[in-house]
């Protein structure tokens, strides 16, 4: 039998308000085990740990139960205080009597028999508990950031900057996401491309940077330190290591009339192309689906004209191991299709674009050289509507668009707004808004500034519908403020659609066991305490993947999330859970029910010779558990028909005490 100290936690107001603690920490006296049994204030203060400790010595104690808040607060914590007096960190358990007990019930009387029983069912745990020893496992010192926008731009220079090699995976062409697409930044009304192209190029120079664009991840294999990734660098049929990215290809491919995806098909590029002049890295790629000469073998007209011999059409896909200590998730946002926003036009009319549309119209480099026209005929508006919230704030049963806030639309439609205003101050512009949101630095006095100085004509009210009649959009709406109906010629409608995570997103998640919500954001790990870690060890998240955002949260994300990663990388060895899986060998059947629903990869079988009892030999199949890979889910343990798996820390028989003592 343990000797086990009972410690309750008050939490301030936060367990005592609606749980009696003492109570609580009298009640527990009785167990099985129990030779010690208090309450204090605040058990995780240094005074409240200063306690445990001296209890820990004067009743020699083996095991200790603390009645506080979730573990997933101060589980470690509690565990290092053990490990300071002499015990076994493996030997505390935490009895939630806070999320489980106060915060749900009201009534004190039922919160205070609730937590009586959580208390009970852990010293039950504790009782069957055993010393535990961490195994420790090598760091593979090199990071890998999937996506190469301004979040994944920004994590990788500042872990190479630490002095760590890492390689950036980018699906397109070149690195630079939607920055680059963008013309000016809000609230500073600075060049977007001022700022992002020496960051891209600073990332191209990099010693400790390697650049896969054209690429993507297609498997993630091993845990935190060490982690298995394969890469398909897809083939662009253009030799990287030779092109010079002189352009000379791109302007006689006779391929003309291919939708240009940089300026999201608002004009045409070459069926060879370089994205936009400042791309990282500055080579050609040849569309496969559009060149002549890889579909039917007729032309070579580019490879006719280079002159470093770059065009190689018989290039085929390349895929590449390569080992990483940690990984970085920056798949970044896309705004969402209009295709189910039909009343406003959007697929009837040219006139009617998104705002990121919008943004290659207003941008120098765009389709019309930073000239501000009508898709339709080429002439400039005089009447522009903005609509807010296109896809934002949705009723969930619409099942239309998403029921979060887009967080950056109201910011950006200020800012293009202004943006018209000052250059063509002939024009009106109307923005249709339910709320304006401005919860940033200095925002406010951006969106203010668009009001009195820009003369901006902010309407509360929704678009009902927009209409198309011959060159005029008839845009039908309400202003709320005055209850009014308005009815506005306009020559350019811009909704602000609502941004979502990238496509890539959720099954790379899987790949990588890590957490996602409901709208497929990823998911961190505790959104206070490790916002920039997911649940998954190893793993960080950085920018617009874990929720929107503008472009400094970003950024302060992406270094956040890089001086995690250099934290990890610095370390030589991991400590490992001992918490894992073990297989009991007689018992095995190897019948590979548990190989087949671990996650992790972390069973395998093996052939084991056994001496019987009349002494002869049999060889059998049983289950070997890798404790470097395995990260103690459980899985295995439910799936076990024979009941040979278990789980250190968490058996079977532990559980059970658990429930018995629960149950009583």
């Amino acid at each position: 039998m343990q000797r086990i100290g009972v410690f309750v936690c008050w939490c301030g107001s936060n367990i005592a308000g609606t749980v009696d603690v003492h109570a609580v920490a009298e009640a527990l006296k009785s167990e099985p085990g129990v030779v010690f049994s208090t309450d204090y204030q605040y058990m995780c203060s240094q005074a409240g740990q200063d306690i445990i400790k001296n209890a820990i010595a004067e009743h020699k104690l083996t095991g200790i139960v603390v009645c506080s808040c979730s573990p997933r607060m101060h589980e470690a914590t509690f565990r290092k205080t053990a490990a300071a007096a002499g015990l076994n960190p493996y030997m505390v358990e935490i009895a939630n009597i806070r999320e489980q007990c106060s915060w749900v019930h009201k009534d004190m009387a039922i919160g205070t028999e609730k937590a009586i029983i959580l208390g009970k069912a852990a010293v039950a745990k504790v009782n069957l508990n055993a010393p535990l020893t961490p195994g420790q496992t090598p760091v593979t010192k090199r990071a890998l950031v999937i996506g190469g926008g301004i979040a994944g731009i920004q994590t990788a220079l500042d872990i190479a900057d630490a002095g760590f090699p890492v390689d950036i995976v980018e699906k397109k062409p070149t690195i630079g996401g939607k920055m680059s697409q963008l013309d000016k930044t809000f609230p500073t009304l600075d060049c977007a491309a001022c700022i992002l192209t020496p960051k891209m190029v600073d990332v191209a120079q990099h010693e400790n940077i390697r650049i896969f664009s054209y690429s993507e991840v297609t498997d993630v294999k091993g845990f935190v330190g060490n982690f298995d990734v394969t890469i398909k660098k897809n083939a662009r049929y253009v030799k990287e290591d030779v092109c010079t990215g002189c352009g000379l290809c791109t302007e006689k491919c006779p391929m003309k009339k291919v939708p240009n995806e940089f300026n999201l098909g608002m004009d045409n590029r070459r069926a060879v192309y370089i994205p936009f002049a400042q791309a990282v890295p500055k080579v050609a790629t040849i569309d496969p689906n559009a060149c002549n000469m890889i579909k039917n073998g007729k032309c070579g007209l580019c490879a006719k004209v280079c002159t470093v011999g770059a065009i190689d059409y018989t290039q085929k896909d390349e895929f590449i191991q390569e080992k990483y200590g940690a990984i970085v998730v920056a798949t970044g946002f896309n705004p969402i299709s209009m295709d189910k926003f039909d009343e406003f036009a959007y697929s009837q009319s040219k006139d009617v674009i998104t705002s990121l549309e919008f943004e290659r119209l207003t941008n120098a480099a765009g389709p019309t050289a930073g000239k501000l026209l009508r898709p339709s005929d080429g002439k400039h508006p005089r009447t522009i509507v903005f609509v807010q919230c296109v896809g934002s704030r949705c009723d969930a049963k619409a099942e239309k668009g998403k029921e979060y806030c887009s967080k950056i639309c109201c910011m950006y439609t200020a800012k293009h707004a202004m943006l018209v205003r000052d250059k063509y101050p002939d024009t009106e512009v109307y923005v249709f808004y339910i709320d304006v949101r401005t919860p940033g630095k200095n925002f406010d006095e951006f969106y203010r500034r668009a009001v009195e100085e820009y003369g901006v004509h902010y309407v509360k009210g929704m678009v009902g519908k927009v209409v198309p009649e011959g060159d005029v959009l008839k845009v039908q709406a309400s202003d709320l403020l005055s209850n009014k109906q308005l009815h506005i010629d306009a020559d350019l409608v811009v909704l602000a659609a609502a941004i979502e995570p990238d496509k890539s997103a959720r099954p790379l998640a899987t790949m990588l066991t890590a957490s996602m919500d409901t709208n497929d954001f990823f998911t961190e790990a505790h959104p206070k305490l490790r916002p920039v870690e997911s649940p998954t060890a190893g793993v960080f998240l950085s920018g617009a993947c874990q929720g929107p955002k503008d472009i400094p949260e970003t950024v302060s994300q992406a270094g956040a999330a890089a001086s995690k990663v250099i934290g990890l990388l610095a370390k030589d060895k991991l400590t490992g859970n001992p918490c894992i899986a073990h297989s009991d060998e007689l018992m095995c059947n190897g019948c590979s029910a548990c190989e087949k629903v671990c996650p992790y990869g972390a069973i395998t079988y093996v052939d084991k010779e056994f001496r019987m009892p009349d002494r002869t030999t049999v060889i059998r199949r049983v289950a070997s558990v890798n404790p470097a890979v395995c990260q103690g889910c459980g899985a295995c343990t439910v799936a076990c028909p024979s009941g040979a798996m278990d789980l250190r820390g968490f058996s079977s028989q532990q559980i059970m005490a658990e429930v018995d003592a629960i149950c009583k």
